[in-house]
């Protein structure tokens, strides 16, 4: 059944990991905003690689061309990895923090310590603490979770591409 679906419609699949990187883009914004939780450098970078991974499989799946789509997801898979890289380093760092969190500034101190033009790009790193576990879902942090998933994007496309060059 699920090799059905990677086989006769790829496309649908991509379109489906496109929609849940924004689903869980959105879920990251209502905790930063409405609950309140301050995002670390690392989970501003596994923001980005969301993003990268919404953007690529949304195209591959919109393309009608084997090659565009099986580029722009092999293009996704790099993005997944690399998400789930900087994830599985976040989840190190929480399981086992160093004695001096070194991971984000406080936003009122960068403005007052810095000029405006370094300012500026330190208060798009974050300022939440890479070490912190300030939210959890059975048992995994955010980190954890957005491994988990970075990693299950990864393996489904790299499976699309697989049965992509096994069917002519």
């Amino acid at each position: 059944m699920i090799a059905h679906w990677f086989d006769h419609a790829p496309r649908r699949v991509l379109a489906f990991i496109s929609a849940a990187c924004i689903a869980m883009l959105a879920f990251g914004l209502y905790l930063q905003h409405v609950v309140g939780l301050e995002p670390c450098p690392m989970c501003i970078v596994q923001r980005y690689a969301l993003i990268f991974v919404a953007i690529l499989a949304g195209l591959a799946s919109a393309s009608g061309k084997k090659g565009w789509w099986m580029s722009l997801t092999a293009l996704a898979v790099l993005s997944s990895g690399f998400g789930a890289f900087t994830a599985a380093r976040q989840s190190w760092l929480q399981w086992f923090p160093p004695e001096v969190s070194m991971c984000g500034r406080d936003f009122y101190g960068m403005i007052e310590n810095y000029p405006i033009r370094r300012a500026i790009p330190m208060i798009f790193k974050g300022s939440g603490d890479c070490t912190a576990i300030d939210w959890t879902f059975l048992g995994g942090s955010i980190a954890n979770w957005s491994f988990v998933w970075f990693v299950v994007f990864g393996l489904a496309m790299l499976w699309l591409l697989v049965r992509g060059l096994r069917i002519r």
